[in-house]
């Protein structure tokens, strides 16, 4: 069980840079995650709020801007951009995964503990595994010729360049998370 928490008196931003950090999520244990299909990025669809795992971080859209951290429940920090992983995720994600549909196939997702995730995912990504799982848990899923590239984005680390950006899908039904930080980075 996970949900929102409000912080006191609205002691929740970052004084660094006067950008507001998002509410802190309370996790009872470490999220449950799925891999979304053809993507290598992780989601936790028990979690009220979109938050992503992707390429060693976690991301998670609020009031207009993402933010990352390599900790799922903590550390949260301002993120410029829309991360580059976050084109390639479905708006209706959540419904798929209700469904057990992708693209119009039946999708059994593997629901994979944290602990796994945060071991596995640089090799799993490196070694093509979640393509080699059935396509993806996707019955009848073609395999694309070439997967998207989904680095190589560098942030805009200028104080002038520090703009809200707002997702392109709504914070309950999306939620994007990217490499954009030059070089693969984990725990």
């Amino acid at each position: 069980m996970v949900s929102p928490v409000s912080t006191m008196a609205g002691i929740n931003v970052d004084i660094n840079i006067g950008i507001p950090l998002p509410p802190a999520i309370v996790f009872s244990s470490p999220p449950a995650l799925i891999v979304l299909p053809e993507t290598y990025v992780y989601v936790a669809p028990d979690v009220d709020v979109d938050i992503f795992f992707y390429d060693g971080w976690w991301w998670r859209p609020w009031d207009g801007r993402w933010y990352r951290s390599h900790d799922y429940s903590s550390g949260w920090t301002h993120f410029n951009n829309v991360p580059s992983f976050y084109r390639g995720i479905p708006s209706d994600w959540r419904n798929d995964y209700r469904e057990h549909r992708w693209k119009g196939h039946q999708w059994d997702h593997q629901r994979i503990p944290h602990s796994q995730v945060q071991r596995n995912w640089r090799n799993w990504e490196k070694n093509k595994h979640w393509e080699k799982q059935k396509n993806w848990g996707v019955k009848d899923l073609q395999p694309r010729q070439s997967r998207p590239q989904l680095k190589g984005v560098q942030p805009q680390h200028s104080q002038q360049h520090r703009k809200a950006v707002k997702p392109q899908h709504s914070q309950q039904q999306k939620g994007h998370h990217e490499k954009e930080h030059g070089g693969k980075k984990g725990k």
